[in-house]
């Protein structure tokens, strides 16, 4: 079953978002540097630091979901998501860490997490995502594991389907979990491995984000624009994402993907 023109054209349109360039790509424009040499300027045992930070900062992530993501439910139709307004706030969370470097990463990038959660449950909602169900709340934060893979790969056609079968087995887990029992046990298996997997692709964007953080005179402004293309990175994700859902739900998930099949096709001929 063909998709009707205007879904088809959203559908080519997120998949295209969802197909940009890595992070490390952007950031390696941005800086005019290839990331693989930014990366080696990390100091001895920043690596390990750096999946810390991310993992607190997936954890953070996944409290302000089920804990305040519901508060936000709109009536009425969906309204459409302000990212603007996210990544003005970013860019200032950013300016404050780029000020002072590497060592400010881990407390800064907590701060900038949970913004651009904030932004992605506004994109969720406004592709008509029900933001008091745990399954969706717990897609919000699945996004950041969406937006890098463990091996540093784009998000290609194979690889966004790929990565969010892997990880929506856990999200399910997690959901069935919060269902049950709620925030009462954090530390349920379900939800550390769900935690696990998304902080380990996370991690990937953080390092990249973090060793264009130590070219030198970027400072503030360096730290603003980064996060900018940070949480504008994570938004066209989000997008890409919860659109794709939305025309699951209207058309159903065959239907979407024989699209997908016929667009790459497409390109290929």
């Amino acid at each position: 079953m063909k998709l009707p023109a205007d879904d088809a054209l959203a559908l080519a349109e997120a998949m295209r978002l969802l197909e940009h360039p890595s992070l490390g790509a952007r950031i390696a424009n941005a800086v005019g540097m290839p990331v693989g040499r930014l990366i080696g300027w990390l100091p001895a045992g920043a690596s390990a630091t750096l999946a810390q930070a991310a993992h607190k900062a997936v954890h953070a992530a996944l409290k302000v979901s089920l804990k305040t993501l519901p508060a936000q439910q709109a009536s009425g139709p969906p309204r459409a998501a302000a990212p603007g307004w996210h990544k003005l706030a970013s860019a200032a969370s950013g300016a404050a860490g780029g000020a002072f470097g590497l060592a400010a990463l881990t407390l800064e990038l907590p701060v900038s997490t949970t913004i651009m959660m904030r932004s992605i449950a506004d994109i969720a909602r406004s592709e008509g995502a029900d933001l008091r169900e745990p399954d969706t709340q717990l897609e919000c934060v699945m996004v950041l594991g969406l937006g890098g893979d463990a091996r540093g790969g784009d998000a290609s056609e194979l690889g966004y389907f790929a990565a969010r079968e892997a990880l929506s087995r856990a999200v399910s887990g997690a959901a069935a979990h919060v269902a049950r029992h709620g925030l009462a046990s954090e530390g349920a298996p379900a939800l550390v491995r769900l935690i696990s997997l998304i902080a380990n692709r996370y991690s990937v964007n953080v390092s990249e984000k973090a060793a264009a953080q130590l070219v030198p005179l970027l400072g503030a402004l360096g730290g603003a624009t980064l996060n900018t293309i940070f949480i504008d990175h994570f938004q066209s994700v989000a997008r890409g994402h919860f659109t794709v859902r939305r025309l699951e739900r209207v058309h159903g998930v065959d239907a979407v993907r024989a699209q997908v099949d016929a667009l790459r096709a497409g390109r290929r001929g």
